[in-house]
């Protein structure tokens, strides 16, 4: 149970904290050195590593949660932080499916066309969901180390 906890927790910090430095760190950076032509390119380069970590860290989450879901006993007897963490957790991971198969899926289109303005345009579309799941997944974090503390 000990590995499965670890690894469920280092996985939730691999997105959770990958999506923290490319909102609050990288994305005001880029903003104020990269010209706008160029960066639909350098997100899609950035986003398209990223994105490798994190169906790997959604995989993770997954096996690990519900085999520590089983281990405690089931959906019956966990706490209520469980259930939190639980349905969140799906958002997000729901959330990314919508970022990864729409603007992600239309921004590599833009940068093979070359259209600067369409690229521009789902990095933004990007970057809102992306802001919504970080606020989603800080909350997870939070919830997951002392909701049983409550």
């Amino acid at each position: 149970m000990g590995l499965s906890i670890a690894l469920h927790a280092l996985a939730a910090v691999i997105w959770v904290g990958g999506m923290f430095f490319a909102y609050m760190a990288m994305r005001p950076a880029v903003a104020n050195t990269i010209p706008a032509e160029q960066r639909p390119a350098l997100w899609l380069a950035t986003f398209t590593a990223f994105f490798r970590y994190v169906w790997g860290a959604i995989a993770v989450l997954l096996l690990t949660g519900y085999a520590l879901i089983g281990a405690y006993g089931g959906m019956g007897v966990i706490g209520w932080h469980i259930h939190v963490m639980h349905g969140l957790g799906l958002l997000m991971m729901l959330l990314f499916l919508h970022i990864y198969f729409a603007p992600y899926r239309r921004l590599k289109l833009a940068v093979a066309a070359d259209d600067t303005t369409e690229g521009n345009r789902r990095v933004g579309q990007m970057r809102l969901f992306i802001a919504i799941n970080l606020v989603i997944g800080l909350a997870v974090v939070v919830i997951g180390a002392g909701g049983r503390y409550w």
